[in-house]
């Protein structure tokens, strides 16, 4: 980077709101990459993300042929990086498509349950009152139960499948975002801006939607990274109860629950997804908590 465009970035006197804007995500960025644990966290998500994308190119073996003749085949032997399960699949090429059922179902929790969480935790912290009440009550009664009880209930009613499973995880997930929205509105729709804003003539909707749900937008980011651990587990908890991914999908939970009968003898058919499992749920863990430095106001003059 030139000095010229960084003398741009750190102006402290902006000349223009997206001056400004690109000066706050270049310092961000400049945090980030100084935390060397969110920086692993980085590398590890991105590696999920390429290796999805292009799952063909590093799979050595179509993931679902068998070859019975090469069954539970040891690391390292010949063709078989991480060896083969009991049906002789290669378990490299299973988990590199197998990251690709994980991230669909992160993204897909990501764009649904965080949403859902944003929009009643806004409009129960702006408006107050009956309104407030009930919809807590209700984010009460989901917090009640334990995460992974309240998606099996939904899947034993929806049926097993990805898609099921991506919408149990959902509805089971919102209420923590909507707890955060809520408090992070309490403590925005007394300030003097939104006031302003407020005399101005602007109606609630554009108040909740332009004003108070972008300033709520940082800490649910937050939430959401940090919640992407959970989010696998659980899918991967689904998988393992056999009411997630179905045979012969190659999902890391599902490999789990077909490896562990075999996991005093032939221990890496289920250790591989495990660690896979492991190491992904770090990633988005240590990430998180970079985000939380970088987008946490107070951690600005840091």
């Amino acid at each position: 980077m030139s000095v010229l465009s960084r003398e741009w970035l750190l102006d402290p006197s902006p000349k223009s709101r997206g001056q400004a804007r690109a000066g706050q995500i270049y310092l961000g960025f400049v945090r980030l990459f100084r935390n060397r644990l969110a920086l692993t966290g980085l590398i590890v998500v991105l590696a999920l993300v390429v290796i999805a994308i292009f799952a063909p190119l590093f799979a050595t073996h179509d993931p679902v042929a068998q070859v019975l003749q090469d069954r539970l085949q040891p690391p390292l032997s010949p063709g078989h990086i991480l060896g083969t399960d009991e049906f002789g699949r290669d378990i490299w090429s299973r988990l590199v498509y197998g990251s690709r059922v994980t991230l669909y179902i992160v993204l897909l929790v990501t764009l649904t349950a965080p949403v859902i969480g944003l929009i009643i935790g806004t409009v129960s912290g702006y408006f107050g009152g009956w309104t407030d009440t009930v919809l807590m009550r209700i984010t009460d009664i989901f917090l009640a139960f334990p995460r992974l009880i309240l998606a099996l209930a939904f899947v034993a009613a929806l049926g097993p499948g990805v898609e099921n499973a991506v919408l149990a995880i959902a509805l089971t997930a919102w209420p923590p975002y909507a707890r955060v929205a809520r408090a992070e509105t309490l403590s925005i729709r007394s300030t003097d801006y939104i006031a302003a804003v407020r005399l101005q003539g602007a109606s609630s909707g554009r108040i909740l939607f332009s004003h108070v749900a972008p300033m709520c937008l940082p800490s649910v980011i937050v939430r959401v990274t940090l919640d992407m651990a959970g989010i696998i587990l659980t899918a991967a908890g689904l998988g393992f109860l056999g009411l997630g991914a179905q045979p012969p999908l190659p999902e890391w939970g599902l490999m789990i629950s077909s490896g562990r009968k075999f996991l005093f003898e032939q221990w890496w058919v289920a250790t591989m997804p495990g660690l896979a499992i492991f190491i992904v749920s770090l990633g988005f863990n240590l990430l998180g908590d970079g985000l939380r430095d970088v987008l946490d106001p107070r951690s600005s003059g840091k």
